[in-house]
């Protein structure tokens, strides 16, 4: 028997217990769910009015609903008939209230919550973009490396259409003011017989000082950019140039400072070569096969034009080189055995 269709079992009352209870409404089988059927519905089946008493029954009813029926159905142990068990009957009080909710007219219907099921839920936000600005600094390390490969690329060419249109090197040794071309005035220091050749060991004696050129040592002064701090020998200086090399000669007592910016001009330059050189009529004498320039500093521009010019064009032996020459200083040449 469910818990909506709740007949009042025929049972024999005592006459006591029928004269203090009312009478009760007729449950019949269209009772709404809950099991309680309107006072005003029950009244009229009866064919009676209903009372006050009876309407806060009902009233109760609505607000206990399966409690209620399940309170009865227990009462009728009393007079031999089985009821429904509690737990069965037992409803929770939700359903009674929305059932006697749908029954007034023009009543709302209830809400539908997506919790209690059927219900549609909440709409999920859509994400929100957060406009970032432009990220530049891969931007401008991109131009700037475009920038800077431009301007070498920009200065190679530059020295390439300067060195392919610059004058002889000749022109340039010419122009520089205070040169002196030996190979001009005194082409003869640089003759020598061919039987005997232009080496010779030995101390040499030369028409200038520093020496220009002419006979020398078999045996060159290593001028891959070296750097001496003492006398080297005249004659081994004098094979170097032969090669090609610009000897820069200087005095003994030049201060330290003008000494350390000749040697940035000469340290690991191949073809170049300096040293101290005693009785100087100049404080710096800068020389290599043929050519001179004296001059008192060495922060003088002259002495950049002059390695420009001719460091390595002014030579005898076009081909030779500046390497695996004699490394030590000294005043007197040394007399090694040569090869022939």
């Amino acid at each position: 028997m469910s818990t909506g269709d709740v007949r009042r079992p025929n049972t024999k009352l005592s006459a006591k217990t029928a004269a203090s209870d009312p009478p009760e409404a007729e449950v019949v089988d269209d009772a709404p769910e809950g099991g309680v059927l309107p006072v005003k519905k029950a009244a009229a089946r009866n064919g009676t009015k209903s009372t006050p008493a009876q309407a806060a029954k009902a009233t109760a009813a609505k607000t206990t609903g399966a409690k209620t029926t399940a309170a009865k159905a227990t009462g009728t142990k009393a007079t031999g008939t089985k009821a429904a068990p509690a737990k069965a009957t037992s409803t929770k009080t939700t359903p009674a209230k929305s059932a006697a909710r749908t029954t007034r007219p023009g009543a709302r219907p209830p809400a539908k919550f997506a919790a209690g099921g059927g219900g549609k839920g909440r709409k999920p936000l859509a994400p929100v973009r957060v406009s970032q600005g432009r990220n530049w600094g891969p931007i401008a390390l991109f131009v700037a490396t475009g920038v800077v490969a431009v301007a070498i690329i920009g200065i190679g060419a530059f020295q390439v259409i300067k060195r392919d249109n610059a004058p002889p090197w000749t022109e340039q040794a010419a122009s520089i003011d205070g040169v002196h071309n030996y190979l001009e005035s005194n082409p003869d220091w640089f003759k020598y017989d061919p039987n005997v050749g232009n080496h010779q060991s030995g101390s040499l004696t030369y028409p200038s000082d520093p020496p220009v050129g002419g006979i020398h040592n078999p045996h060159w002064q290593n001028c891959m950019g070296d750097v001496y701090t003492a006398q080297i020998p005249k004659e081994q200086a004098t094979h170097a140039m032969e090669h090609g090399a610009v000897w820069i000669a200087y005095r003994p007592d030049l201060p330290a400072d003008q000494v350390a910016e000749l040697a940035s001009k000469v340290r690991d330059v191949e073809f170049m070569l300096m040293s101290p050189y005693p009785g100087l009529d100049q404080p710096i004498s800068v020389q290599t096969w043929g050519y001179q320039l004296k001059v008192e500093k060495a922060s003088d521009g002259r002495i950049d034009d002059f390695i420009s010019a001719l460091r390595k064009n002014s030579s005898q032996e076009p081909t030779a080189g500046c390497s695996g020459g004699i490394t030590d200083p000294g005043t007197v040449p040394l007399d090694l055995p040569t090869s022939g």
